[in-house]
Formats: structure tokens, sequence, C-alpha cells
């Protein structure tokens, strides 16, 4: 096992005993925590081999090709591996390699996100082909494939792909195979997409309810419309153990956010205790039937929704989240609703959150009052014949006198006093 020293200044060392029973330091420099723990581990796997005598696995040796000759002395000054030859131009990194072994190493994020990760390494070696050399792609190169990315995929897609593209290539520069990210200034277009937006409604959910096949449907799609859950992998990772029926909640271990509490919400409880009931003796999980990773909820609420007599809304289980955010955050602080709904504000603000007809409609109902008073004959009679003043000593500070006004009965039926307006003069 190997350790992480922080020292002053954000610069870190590696320290490690080698198969000799030797401590010995690597000095990092001033790296990130993500690149002194991905060192690191693959430090780990390096001094494991040496010390059972046997070969590199195949992802730490595409690793060990693509650091750069820097890192890769450090290593050979410990004794972890052999020096590179001085005379032997290194051979450059392609980009298939270099994107194979990067998402490879990634054992740190969730299944679904190293699917998206594989697929803009699919758009990117489709443009530019797995025997591209990194260090040759340019800038120029990086905006010439946006355009590209832009005229096939939805704005949304091609935002996303950009986006991992600038991560795979900050990665290498971490690494020292290139000295430059190319996609640095790349700009993504906006992936918010309004034109999908959909606010499935109380009816429709109802309906959608009563065409699903059996108790479990019912619930997968009860946790997305009434619990604001991702759907499948927030679904599948529930276990009956996580319900606190007592306290009214339930955690959620998301895979994606980590750990939050969702409330038993009233519209929610009837599903979870039905499928509670139905259950198996000794279950664990609250979904059971549809657990199949393999499976297409997808495609399956499609058909619900049509054998529901209803038309498939665009981004199905996302609207149903949204729709769900949408109605919490009418009644609730949005901070409060972002810990239940599990993410930042700024991200309900920008993908979740829908103005409603149903806002349209409230807001034309709504009776707003004027700022003034309304008239009486007695403000009348004060704007039109004035005001008596008089003085009194100020409670609250009594070194200061107040003045206050009181309408005189002499005015009330319009007649002016005979002494006139002004005070009398002695």
């Amino acid at each position: 096992m190997a350790s992480i020293a922080n020292d002053p200044g954000g610069r870190r060392r590696i320290i490690f005993v080698d198969k000799s029973g030797d401590r010995k330091t690597i000095w990092l420099g001033k790296v990130s925590k993500r690149l002194a723990r991905e060192i690191k581990t693959q430090l780990e796997n390096i001094n494991a081999a040496a010390n059972a005598a046997r070969s590199l696995d195949g992802e730490t040796a595409a690793w060990l090709a693509a650091i750069g000759d820097s890192l890769h002395a450090k290593l050979a000054g410990v004794g972890l591996v052999s020096p590179r030859e001085p005379s032997t131009p290194r051979q450059k990194a392609c980009l298939g390699d270099f994107l194979e072994s990067y998402i490879g190493g990634r054992t740190d994020v969730a299944p679904r996100t190293r699917i998206n990760l594989d697929a803009a390494r699919r758009r990117l070696v489709e443009f530019f082909g797995a025997d591209k050399v990194l260090d040759e792609i340019t800038a120029g190169d990086a905006d010439a494939w946006g355009i590209w990315l832009k005229g096939r995929y939805a704005n949304g897609t091609a935002g996303r792909t950009i986006n991992r593209a600038k991560q795979f290539f900050r990665a290498a520069v971490r690494r020292e195979v290139i000295v430059k990210n190319p996609f640095a200034d790349a700009r993504a277009p906006s992936q918010v997409n309004e034109a999908r937006k959909f606010f499935v409604t109380l009816e429709t959910a109802y309906k959608v309810l009563e065409a699903c096949p059996d108790a479990e449907w019912r619930l997968l799609f009860a946790l997305s419309r009434f619990g604001g859950l991702r759907c499948p992998s927030e679904h599948l990772i529930l276990t009956w153990a996580d319900v606190d029926w007592e306290r009214e909640r339930f955690r959620v271990d998301s895979p994606k956010t980590g750990v939050r509490w969702v409330p038993l919400f009233p519209e929610l409880r009837p599903y979870l205790e039905k499928a509670f009931e139905l259950a198996p003796e000794g279950s664990v999980h609250v979904i059971t039937r549809y657990r199949d990773t393999n499976a297409n909820q997808r495609t399956q609420l499609m058909r619900i929704v049509r054998r529901a007599g209803l038309e498939p809304w665009p981004k199905l289980f996302h609207n149903l989240r949204a729709s769900r955010e949408t109605e919490l955050a009418a009644d609730f602080p949005i901070h409060v609703v972002c810990a239940w709904i599990g993410h930042a504000a700024a991200i309900a603000q920008k993908h979740y959150l829908q103005v409603t007809d149903a806002d349209f409609q409230l807001a034309a109902r709504r009776n707003i009052a004027p700022n003034s008073a309304p008239t009486t004959k007695t403000s009348q009679n004060t704007a039109q014949h004035g005001a008596r003043t008089k003085h009194a000593p100020n409670a609250r500070n009594p070194g200061e006198t107040e003045v206050y006004c009181e309408i005189s009965s002499e005015f009330e039926d319009g007649r002016v006093p005979l002494v006139g307006l002004e005070p009398t003069t002695r």
C-alpha cells in the first residue's frame, strides 16, 4: 500500500515500501488530489506486480506507456520501472489507445457515466481516426469537430460530447502526454432544449398508473413522478431497509450524488406500501422483477403510455422528475427541494423547473389591490378642508414633540368657522 503526503503550497508526495522493504518517496510537486490518487493507484499496481514477480495488467501497462517522461523518470528513480532509453524516440500516444486507457482507468464512475464517456470516445475516433496522434490535434481541428458534431446531433448531445473531449484532453495534459489542451476554448452549445421540456400533470400521471401492468411498474413510475428519483439507477439501488416508515422518509444512496433523504410524499406512499405487502419474505430490494440492467425501461414506459391512450412525451423519465421538482418548488424553499431531488439549485433552474399552464391560470385570477387606501368621506373632507394639528410629548423620546392631525368636527358639515382658519391674535 502507498500513501499520499500533503506538503505546503499544494505539493504532494507518495510514500510506499518497495519489494525489498525499503521506504521510498516520489515527489510529485504541485498536483491535484485527483491526479495524486490516480498515480498512487497505478504505483500500487506496479509495486504489487514487482512483489509478485508477474507482468503488469493491460490497463496499468497502457497508463505507464502514456505518461510523460518526467513522471516515468520519477518511477524509474525509485526502482519501480526501467528507465526509458534516451536514444530511442518515445512513441507518441494515439487517440484510440489513450482514450481506451483513460476510460478503463476510471473505476470511480457510475456505469451510466462510463457509457457516456465511451460514446464521446466513439465520436472522437469516428472523426479523427484511432491512429491520430494526440499532440497533432490542433484547436482548429477541435473547432472543425465541433461543427461536425452540431451537424449530426442535437445541441444537448453535441454540448455534452464537447465537454467530454475537454475532460479527455485535460487528463492528457496532466499525464504530460501533450502540452496543451486543443479543446480548452471549444464552445459547447447550450444543452437546454426548451422544446423538450414537458410537464406531466397529475391527471396524465394517474392515467399512466392505471395502464401499468403490475404493482412494481406502478411503483417504478410513482418513484419517478412523485418521488423525483433518477431512473433506473436510484430505483434499483433502493432497499426496504432504506424506507423509514416511522419518520416518513426514505434513503437514496445515489451512485451519482451520494446519500440523500426523500419524504414519503402522500402521493407516493400508497404505491410503496402496496409493493411492500406483495414483496416476498426476506426481499432486500424494493424493485425485484425489473432489475435487468439491459432492459430498456424507456421503451417499456413508452408502450404503457400509449396503452393509456396518451402520446409519449419527450425525455420520458427526466420530465417525470422535472414535473415533481416544479410542483415542490411552488410549496417549499428551493434549497429544500434540491436536497430532496439531489442536485444544485443552478441545475434545477437550468434543466428542471418549468412554467406550467396552471401558473398562467393562477396569475390571471389574482386580485391585486392597489396601493392606495379606499377613499372615504372623512378622507375627502380632510383633503378638501385641511386638518387641525396638535402637539403632544413623545413617549418614546421625552425630549421630542409629536405632531398629529385631528379632523375638526367643524369641518364635517363643510362650514368654515367664523374666526377663520388662522389662529386669533391678541
